[in-house]
C-alpha cells in the first residue's frame, strides 16, 4: 500500500520589533551605539517579564509575560535558518560567534576572512540575496527561513520572496533613525492578518503576503 507523505514548504519569515512609527534602530546607529540613539527602548518588553526565555546558546536569557513567551516559543520550534545583512552582522559583533540561531547565512560583498574557518556559524554569501535565501532554504528543511533585517527584508519584498511578516510592535514613537519599510520597489502588496495577541508592552501581529 502506498503513503503519500506530506511535505511541508519552508516559508520565508521576517520577524522583528518596530516602533508603531515604523523604525527598529535610532539615528546613529553603529557596532558602539548598536540600537541607535533611544533605540533600546524598543526592546523593553524582552526583559520586563516574568517568564524566562532563551532563544539560543549564547544570548541572554529573556524575561517576558507569557503571552510573549509562547509565541517566542514556537518561533524558535518552526526556526530552521536564518539570514542576516552585513551590516547587521557588524553592528552585533558577529554576535561574539553565537548568533541567534543557526544555520546562518549572511549577504555580503567582503567576506570577513576571520570567521572563514571549520566549525564556522557563519556561511557568508556574496552574489545576492536569492542566493543566501536559496541556500537557507535547503539547509532549513521543512522549517522556516527567519529574516531579522530590515535591509534584507526590502530586498526580498523587492525581489518577491516573502511569505510572512511578523511585527512585535513596542508603543514608541522613535521619530527617526532606521526605517523598516524603505527602499521598497514594489506594487500594492495585499497582506493576509494571522495574528493579533496582545502582551505587556507590546503587540504581537503578523501577516501573510498574499501572493498573485
Amino acid at each position: 500500500m502506498h503513503l503519500e507523505r506530506h511535505v511541508t514548504m519552508s516559508k520565508v519569515v521576517f520577524n522583528m520589533t518596530v516602533s508603531l512609527d515604523g523604525y527598529v534602530a535610532g539615528p546613529n546607529d553603529n557596532p558602539e551605539n548598536g540600537l541607535g540613539d533611544g533605540g533600546g527602548a524598543l526592546f523593553h518588553w524582552y526583559f520586563s517579564g516574568d517568564t524566562e526565555i532563551l532563544l539560543s546558546e549564547g544570548t541572554p536569557t529573556l524575561k517576558v509575560s507569557k503571552q510573549s513567551a509562547a509565541l517566542l516559543k514556537d518561533a524558535v520550534e518552526t526556526y530552521g535558518a536564518g539570514v542576516w545583512g552585513r551590516r547587521t552582522f557588524d553592528i552585533a559583533h558577529a554576535w561574539g560567534g553565537h548568533p541567534p540561531g543557526t544555520p546562518c547565512f549572511i549577504v555580503t560583498h567582503n567576506t570577513p576572512q576571520e570567521w572563514v574557518h571549520e566549525g564556522s556559524p557563519f556561511t557568508f554569501v556574496t552574489d545576492g540575496v536569492k542566493s543566501a535565501i536559496r541556500q537557507a532554504k535547503e539547509a532549513a528543511g521543512d522549517k522556516d527561513v527567519v529574516i531579522c533585517t530590515a535591509s534584507i527584508l526590502q530586498q526580498c519584498l523587492n525581489a518577491g520572496l516573502m511569505d510572512e511578516i511578523h511585527l512585535d510592535v513596542a508603543p514608541l514613537l522613535l521619530g527617526k533613525g532606521v526605517r523598516l519599510f524603505d527602499h521598497l520597489n514594489i506594487d500594492p502588496l495585499g497582506l493576509e492578518r494571522i495574528r493579533a495577541v496582545e502582551a505587556p508592552g507590546v503587540t504581537h501581529l503578523g501577516f501573510r503576503i498574499v501572493k498573485k
